[in-house]
């Protein structure tokens, strides 16, 4: 397992939990949350479906977690980001690269975020939403920085759809993924800068 922080780890060993939500997160971007019984998620970790529930008390609260923390990491890693740079065009260049590298990294996840929020509880799906918004607020602040004349609902905009354009890559194989993630970092910010 690696040590490198994900979104369903910390960087250290993974836990069975954390082993349990990335084992999930597999079998739902294949077959589908409700195509996916407690019983497939156990035989991927070695373990009864039952035993699960000394994990998480259900189906919905592996994908209410598991949702959660890929929001987070997004919202952290796009934070972090921001802060880091120090000219605007710099900024984002580099959410574009963290974001084209998240989803080159975990297809799995973004096909899992793309097809299930409405799968979560009300409670979970409010949580990932407004994690969601302020991810979405970090990239509207730096394109309204770096590309002139962009107002903030064209920057919101054009933030949606440059992660519509990103997260196509579960969808996107013709390339090696170097090759691919450079193409996609290009055309993210092309459309950026056409923004203005």
């Amino acid at each position: 397992m690696s040590t490198t922080p994900t979104p369903l780890t910390n960087g250290e060993k993974a836990s069975r939990r954390e082993q349990i939500l990335a084992a999930a997160a597999e079998l739902f971007a294949r077959h589908g949350f409700h195509g996916v019984g407690i019983d497939d998620i156990g035989a991927a970790v070695g373990i009864s479906g039952p035993a699960l529930y000394r994990h998480f008390r259900s189906k919905d609260a592996m994908l209410g977690e598991m949702l959660g923390s890929i929001s987070r990491f997004l919202l952290d890693g796009g934070t972090a980001r921001a802060a880091e740079a120090e000219a605007p065009e710099t900024t984002l260049g580099e959410l574009v690269r963290f974001h084209v590298d998240f989803a080159l990294s975990h297809p799995s996840l973004i096909t899992v975020q793309e097809r299930n929020l409405a799968n979560l509880t009300d409670t979970d799906r409010r949580q990932v939403r407004a994690l969601q918004r302020r991810y979405v607020e970090v990239w509207v602040g730096a394109i309204s920085a770096a590309v002139p004349g962009v107002g903030e609902a064209e920057a919101r905009s054009a933030a949606h759809a440059v992660f519509g354009l990103i997260n196509s890559t579960p969808y996107n194989r013709y390339l090696g993924e170097g090759d691919l993630a450079d193409l996609l970092s290009r055309l993210a910010l092309g459309a950026l800068r056409a923004a203005g």
